[in-house]
This record gives C-alpha cells, structure tokens and sequence, in this order.
C-alpha cells in the first residue's frame, strides 16, 4: 500500500493535499450564513477536517526528499505545521461575517492533526514500511 503511495506520490498524496487544504481554506473563508447546516457539531468538524490534512501532511512529508530535517522530523512537523495552521485559520476566521475565533475550535484542531499523525504513524509501524 505505502509503496504505491510513494509511486504516485504526485497524484495520491501531493495533489490531493493541494486540493484538500485550498477547499478547506476556501470554506473557512464563506459567511457562517452560506454554509450548509450540518448537526455533527462544530468541534468534531473541526477535528475532522484537521485529521483528514493531517494525514495527506503527514503522507506529504514522509515521501518529500527536499527537505531532511521535515522527511526525519515528518510526525512532529505536521503536528506543528497543522496546528499553527489552525491558529491561522481561526484568526482568519475573525474577519469571516457569522464566524468567530474560538480557543476550542484550535484545540479540536490540533486534536484532530494529532490523531492523524498518529494513525499514519500506527499504519507505517503496522506494515513495517521504510521509505526508500
């Protein structure tokens, strides 16, 4: 599985990520009005939009070979990078008519990232898969 990831790393893992993280921004960016309703609740949005970036961060990283400090450092690194993401985003969302900056809101964020990672962790583990 995580060797044909790497593969077609560009089509399964970097272009997905581009195309998640713009749409994400791009919701966040839309008046609380124009948003569909949906009764899940606001923090477990939060938290799975954030484990679903997570995980395309955390796949992003492991399989990038630019950079040795992210590639070595990649679960720490998308923890920090999706988290400090979320503190962009509830910032921007101040600005945003019907939408407010919310300590909770990061938190689920953050949470959310940390399952993520955690779960790419466990599957690289679980499959005994060293990238190459």
């Amino acid at each position: 599985m995580f060797e044909f990831l790497e593969k077609k790393k560009i089509y399964l893992v970097y272009l997905p990520l581009a195309v998640y993280w713009l749409t994400l921004f791009v919701l966040t960016s839309l008046p609380a009005k124009s948003l569909p309703k949906v009764e899940i609740g606001d923090k477990f949005e939060h938290l799975g939009a954030f484990f679903v970036l997570a995980i395309l961060l955390t796949l992003a990283l492991y399989y990038q070979n630019k950079n040795i400090f992210l590639k070595k450092n990649f679960l720490a690194a998308s923890i920090v990078i999706a988290s400090f993401y979320g503190v962009l985003d509830e910032l921007h969302q101040y600005y945003i008519p019907g939408r407010y900056t919310e300590f909770l809101d990061w938190f689920a964020d953050t949470l959310g990232a940390v399952i993520g990672v955690l779960l790419v962790r466990y599957l690289l583990n679980k499959f005994n898969y060293v990238s190459s």
